[in-house]
């Protein structure tokens, strides 16, 4: 196992430059997820590790080598792409193999290590049939087989779930996590849907305009998100946003704005006392807001339902806040009808605070 560092690695075509002066360490044995939204750059920095990229400038090392100047196949990696990439005339063996054959393994070395990983991912009784006549998932988990023969000592997954349907999606990600508590290897993991990031990564990785802008654990990311950006994008359903001002009732601070008051944490209120300017901007997750009876006690909130979408256990409600809209979660067993006005709470540690010009968190 080796530790992959990048040190100011930058990326350039022609004048844009899509990746600027990333610097990531990951440490032995660690799953790493880069996630973020279409050209942020992940698949990028994803193909540069891998040495299907060049580097403008910078370095990767692994294991304390330099590798940018190294061909792929002198890097010890292995990678698994989004669209199979499967030889249609060779058979669920031959395609696992491939390498191996190419790098004149013996035969008998070959048969041991294509049977132990089919037998890992569930594939053995698979090995004789070619890809056409493969299910999706299966082609998917022979994608990553054959990167598992190699036995290198990092895999790299470019959203290698993005062409499944949702509930085969689900499944392979639990095998994924599964696979990853077999094999003490690194794992880089690029993905844009936020819930396999949070389900499967040791340390999630969020880039947005070829930037990282914060990297943890989900819990980390998701309770403490550093700016607007990263809150937005970890979640679902996202967070909602509204400007508001910092306000000042009976010795304690309120976010106010159109058609709400919300009263602070104490915690926040001391983080405000130095600021300066009283704009802000509001972020209220839709797991936030608490059903509450008419003659409940606490931070109330009148919300119209304009549209409730059912998903199960939860039903997620759009509704108003002055001029805005905001989703609200509520448990689906809440009766309610369109155009009813509810009545919701909130914990004021729940508020989050974003400055409305930087969007770094408050």
């Amino acid at each position: 196992m080796s530790e992959i560092v990048l040190e100011n690695l930058v990326k350039r075509y022609g004048q844009v430059t899509v990746i600027e002066e990333l610097s990531l360490t990951m440490e032995d044995n660690e799953f790493t997820v880069l996630v973020g939204p279409s050209g942020c750059g992940k698949s990028t920095t994803l193909r540069m590790i891998a040495g299907l990229e060049t580097v403008t400038s910078g370095e990767i090392y692994i294991g304390g080598k330099p590798v940018s100047h190294l061909e792929p196949k002198d890097r010890d990696i292995a990678m698994v792409f989004q669209d199979y990439a499967l030889y249609p005339h060779m058979n669920v063996a031959k395609n696992m193999s491939f390498a191996l054959r190419l790098a004149r393994q013996s035969k008998a070395e070959i048969e041991k290590r294509v049977k132990k990983v089919a037998e890992m991912l569930g594939i053995e009784p698979l090995l004789s049939r070619k890809p056409a006549q493969l299910s999706g998932g299966q082609r998917q988990r022979v994608a990553m087989g054959r990167a598992l023969v190699r036995d290198a000592s990092t895999f790299l997954f470019d959203e290698p779930l993005s062409n499944l349907d949702a509930k085969l999606r689900t499944q392979m990600r639990a095998e994924l996590a599964l696979m990853r508590q077999r094999l003490e290897k690194n794992m880089i993991y690029v993905t844009h849907d936020q819930v396999e990031a949070m389900t499967l990564g040791d340390r999630i990785v969020v880039m947005h305009r070829g930037i990282i802008q914060q990297q943890g654990s989900a819990e980390e990311l998701y309770k403490k998100p550093v700016n607007k950006f990263v809150a937005g994008f970890l979640g679902s359903p996202p967070m909602n946003f509204f400007n508001g001002i910092i306000e000042e009732k009976g010795g304690r601070m309120n976010a106010t704005g159109d058609g709400y008051s919300l009263p602070l944490s104490e915690a926040m209120q001391n983080r405000l006392q130095d600021r300066q300017t009283k704009e802000v901007i509001v972020g209220l997750r839709p797991s936030a807001f608490h059903h509450i009876d008419v003659s409940g006690e606490g931070v109330q909130l009148d919300l119209p339902v304009i549209l409730s979408e059912y998903i199960g256990s939860q039903s997620v409600i759009v509704s108003r806040i002055g001029g805005e809209q905001v989703l609200v979660e509520v448990d689906s067993d809440t009766p309610f009808s369109m155009n009813e006005i509810l009545q919701f709470e909130l914990d004021p540690e729940s508020i989050y605070l974003f400055d409305p010009e930087t969007e770094d968190a408050l």
